[in-house]
């Protein structure tokens, strides 16, 4: 039966409005993007799938261009940046954005709706101050001229792609230009939705049948053997029948790679020591088939109480969740020895912008010295709970080498017990330019396909 037509949002503000209100919050400590979107279109009543699309489209798109946003908003205000109230300075991002990246909106539309939103909140010459800002922009971003790559690369490459300079220097230590440029626009793509087909109760084809008309567009990944990629859904995920019943995760198809590193096989004993939402618990059960005892440990007593939610959901059994700060190595002594032990560890992020545009503003690089000694710290300590012959995966969605060869480095230089095994065997044949002699898994090299993680699979000889 076709579903009734939703009724759109009776204000154009409403959505905008609920966009700036997410933009104002973006930058607050242990808030990310994606919490605020979540947070805020439950209790919005937009129902309509048009508006859902479009206030998603407003928070990540200027989140995304925030630093190119800036440079146009520059070159039209009479007023320094930093001089501007950050809620007035969100509101004429969000209208210089729909001015240069959504074709579909009207320039007039775009001025005057910001404009509005400044009344909201502003006084009558701050309105008059952003309504002659967003008419000047309106009139002349195009031709403001871009600074020139040839005399300051790391400016131009910044301000082109909306990337901050302390990360675009370090790209251009270890790449050309081209490849930093390259990478800048990998990032900044709009990802697909990816899905993991739970095997335990259908089949890759048959989830793809059950999907038909879900989406744009729904394909098999190339790599990953159980992935799925949508574009363009008509609806949320969570409202897919297929969802309910338990027939996939969402899950990217580098973080589905990841668990196959893992030797895994019915009866193993697992160890997912930073589980968080649970994607690749679920897929480590799959892989023994609800055999063998899985321990899903994290810090986060919420997060916890959502990945028992999902496990159920999706039938998977034999799941014991566990709170534990790696930090502590006499709580994480208590967990007891697994056959495997797979560490997503918390890292900068910085190999899935894509999806987490936030990030880029938020991680400053005088914090990627504490996450490779946070990450060394969580390595150390869960290596004693490997048994012999056992594997540990260690993992981050970065590729930056403090967070990856250089913490397995150190950490293979104290312990000799411990080597890195290939893990090429176990992998789909596609997915072998992704290793490096050394066995070192690095999934950059599929680039624009997948998110940006390093892992590496090591085996506790004795």
């Amino acid at each position: 039966m076709d579903r009734p037509p939703k009724k759109r949002a009776k204000s154009p503000l409403k959505v905008r409005s609920l966009a700036l209100e997410i933009l104002n919050d973006v930058d607050s400590p242990n808030r990310t993007l994606d919490q605020l979107l979540e947070e805020k279109l439950a209790p919005s009543g937009l129902e309509d799938k048009r508006d859902r699309a479009l206030l998603n489209a407003l928070a990540m798109g200027v989140t995304r261009w925030r630093s190119r946003l800036d440079f146009i908003i520059r070159h039209c205000s009479r007023t320094p940046l930093d001089k501007i109230d950050p809620p007035v300075l969100n509101a004429l991002r969000l209208g210089v954005f729909q001015l240069a990246y959504l074709n579909r909106i009207p320039p007039s539309a775009a001025v005057d709706t910001s404009v509005e939103l400044v009344k909201l909140f502003s006084p009558k010459w701050v309105v008059r101050f952003a309504n002659a800002v967003l008419r000047r922009a309106a009139a002349d971003w195009r031709r403001i001229p871009l600074p020139d790559l040839s005399a300051d690369p790391v400016e131009a490459i910044a301000i082109r792609k909306s990337f901050p300079e302390w990360l675009v220097r370090r790209w251009l230590q270890r790449y050309a230009p081209e490849e930093t440029l390259r990478r800048c626009d990998l990032l900044n793509e709009i990802p697909p939705i990816t899905l993991r087909t739970n095997t335990l109760r259908t089949s890759r084809p048959e989830l793809i049948a059950a999907l038909a008309g879900e989406a744009e567009s729904i394909e098999p990944t190339a790599i990953a053997p159980d992935g799925i990629r949508l574009t363009a859904p008509q609806r949320a995920v969570h409202e897919m029948p297929a969802f309910q019943q338990g027939w996939f995760q969402v899950q990217d198809e580098a973080a589905q790679l990841v668990t196959l590193l893992l030797p895994l096989h019915p009866g193993n004993s697992v160890l997912d020591a930073c589980a968080g939402l649970g994607g690749k618990t679920g897929h480590i059960v799959q892989m023994v088939k609800n055999k063998g005892p899985v321990v899903a440990a994290d810090s986060s007593l919420p997060r916890l109480g959502r990945l028992k939610r999902q496990m159920r959901r999706m039938g998977y059994e034999n799941v014991r969740t566990a709170a534990c700060d790696l930090t502590d190595a006499s709580a994480i002594d208590t967990l007891g020895r697994f056959d495997r032990v797979l560490l997503d560890a918390p890292c900068s992020g910085l190999g899935v912008l894509r999806r987490n545009p936030d990030a880029k503003w938020r991680i400053q690089e005088a914090m990627m010295t504490r996450f490779s000694q946070n990450q060394t710290t969580f390595l150390e300590n869960l290596a004693r709970l490997v048994n012999p012959q056992g594997h540990l995966v260690y993992a981050v969605c970065s590729s930056e080498p403090e967070e990856g060869k250089q913490v397995v480095d150190r950490f293979i230089g104290r312990h000799p017990e411990f080597s890195v095994d290939n893990p090429v065997a176990r992998l789909p044949v596609q997915a072998g330019s992704l290793v490096d002699p050394d066995g070192t898994f690095s999934s950059e090299r599929c680039p624009g396909v997948m998110d940006g993680f390093f892992a590496v699979c090591l085996r506790r000889m004795v």
